[in-house]
């Protein structure tokens, strides 16, 4: 099977239909493992399974390669190694972060209503619990406004959206208080530093990049005050209590040094083939509308690209191309199931017409000019029956 394909058959009406090509454009849901993830964590799952608080030899041999591991991920992210706190994902590090640091109501949050549900549904939370939530504005690009902010105990703004791939001003809000990002969507694409981008916590989740899923990380600057949300063990200082998944976050190290070494060739390749598919489709479907920054606008992931093509709503166009072997999302995989307008595009005010007919197109690593042109070819026919049907 190649790297980032697999070939199915689907029955429609009873018929078997011929075999077809997926082509896999939602690499910002989840990404194909590294090989090389793979080969580091297959020994540590089948030979050296020791437990790293056990004291015995299996469990010093499990405890070296855990902490090698969080200190090539500090290493990689500008932190340094007792500021990672691994986790089973960005969307656990998140819940630690805000419940962790926010402490007890009453205080005031900021935060951006461009965020992922798994800081939204926390702040709710939070609110719910009596804490005042002030959401910033975003502008028609998908961009917060930088703006001087009343006294608060937390900022939550994501560094990189994932529904448009807009790059967000973290390190300005950085400088005016304390600022948890959720960096899950930039990790790996774009440069992360810690202490570059001045934030007091960083969450990570190693499936964006090529890692296992299972697996994330929370970088919380030393000396800063979290509280626990878990009880019941000593592991890393007690901010995430239970035995650590040893092989997970090996292959996710692993997977990190690859992104971040890969990252300079890895993102002109990717904004050359996001560019070739977004012309064909304005040259044979107009009218289609880009939701967020332009492609090789410098504030935008070189790997997002949603679309909107009016008159053809979107949650036909999404079956249409599942169908048709195009492997697209309406929206965050976490939420995209209910086939709902995208909160993330609500909060941009695009109109009516754009809302209902967005969909994210998400490239990666393994993406190649030959599936970026049959998924073009694809997406224009289905496009067009939807148009002609007048669904």
């Amino acid at each position: 099977m190649v790297d980032g394909e697999r070939v199915f058959a689907r029955r429609a009406n009873g018929y078997r239909m011929a075999a077809i090509t997926m082509l896999y454009l939602d690499h910002n849901a989840t990404t194909p493992v590294l090989p090389a993830a793979w080969d580091a964590m297959r020994p540590l799952m089948a030979e050296a399974f020791g437990n790293p608080s056990s004291s015995h030899a299996a469990g010093r041999q499990a405890r070296r390669h855990l902490e090698d591991a969080r200190e090539k991920v500090a290493a990689l992210l500008g932190a340094l190694p007792e500021e990672v706190v691994f986790t089973s994902g960005a969307t656990e590090a998140n819940n630690i972060a805000l419940f962790g640091l926010c402490g007890e109501p009453p205080g005031r949050i900021v935060a951006s209503p461009l965020e992922h549900p798994c800081v939204t549904e926390p702040l709710k939370q939070l609110a719910a619990r009596g804490f005042e939530i002030e959401w910033l504005k975003a502008d028609a690009r998908g961009v917060v406004e930088r703006r001087e902010l009343a006294p608060r105990v937390l900022t939550s703004l994501q560094l990189a959206n994932h529904e448009t791939g807009a790059i967000q001003p973290v390190r300005a809000f950085a400088e005016l208080g304390p600022v948890h990002t959720d960096a899950a969507q930039a990790v790996g694409k774009i440069p992360v530093n810690l202490r570059g981008l001045g934030v007091t916590a960083l969450t990570l989740s190693g499936h964006k990049f090529r890692g296992p899923k299972g697996v994330g990380a929370l970088l919380l600057r030393k000396g800063t005050l979290l509280r626990p949300l878990q009880f019941g063990g000593h592991q890393q200082r007690g901010h995430r209590p239970g035995t650590e998944p040893v092989a997970l976050a090996v292959g996710m190290a692993v997977a990190l040094d690859h992104a971040v070494k890969a990252m300079s060739d890895t993102a002109a390749s990717l904004a050359r083939l996001r560019q070739r598919l977004l012309d064909r489709l304005r040259a044979a479907v107009p009218p289609v509308v880009v939701n967020g920054p332009l492609p090789g606008e410098a504030d935008s992931l070189p790997t997002t690209l949603n679309l909107s093509f009016p008159s053809c709503r979107a949650d036909l166009l999404m079956m249409s191309l599942d169908l048709a072997g195009v492997a697209c999302s309406i929206g965050s995989a976490c939420s995209s199931g209910s086939l709902l307008p995208s909160p993330v595009l609500i909060a941009m005010g695009v109109p009516d017409d754009v809302l209902k007919s967005a969909v994210r197109f998400s490239l990666g690593e393994t993406t190649t000019e030959a599936e970026m042109d049959e998924a073009a070819g694809r997406i224009i026919a289905s496009v067009n029956a939807i148009r002609a049907a007048k669904l």
